[in-house]
């Protein structure tokens, strides 16, 4: 029987979240590959016509011990900010790692990507955290904001 995770009020399996992870092994999101891989496997069973945020929240040694599924929709989605940063209170993030797909196809960041990762960004430095890379899945295709120089 498949393990199950909390993520946004609803249970998904641990397939898409935590990769067969045990709750006593938690997945360390330390380099990109990691997280691309990570983010891949949550977006799997979701419509690519549809956008979806997904929000990792990491310890001090970069181990997820949340992860917030947000829906959108065919046009994008709303970036939930008061309840990322209620989450990363409440865990006690160090860093957040954020995903999302493009329908699109295309892995660009639009601006209202670059402009929510910065306010985020500021907004969750008051509470000691830190954004740590938004990474856009459009296909086979993924774009860190980290790696191109946007945050």
């Amino acid at each position: 029987m498949d393990q199950l995770a909390f993520v946004s009020g609803a249970a998904l399996p641990y397939i898409c979240l935590m990769h067969f992870q045990h709750a006593t092994s938690a997945v360390r999101l330390n380099q990109l590959e990691a997280a691309k891989s990570f983010f891949a496997g949550c977006l799997l069973d979701r419509d690519p016509a549809l956008e979806t945020l997904f929000v990792a929240h990491v310890d001090r040694e970069s181990r997820c011990v949340h992860v917030s599924q947000h829906a959108g929709d065919e046009r994008g989605g709303e970036f939930p900010f008061r309840e990322i940063i209620s989450d990363a209170a409440f865990h006690g993030s160090a860093g957040i790692v954020l995903a999302h797909n493009h329908p699109s196809g295309d892995p660009t960041p639009s601006d209202s990507d670059c402009m929510a990762t910065r306010r985020l960004a500021s907004a969750v430095e008051a509470i000691n955290c830190t954004v740590l890379d938004h990474l856009i899945f459009a296909g086979t295709e993924c774009t860190s904001l980290r790696r191109i120089g946007l945050l």
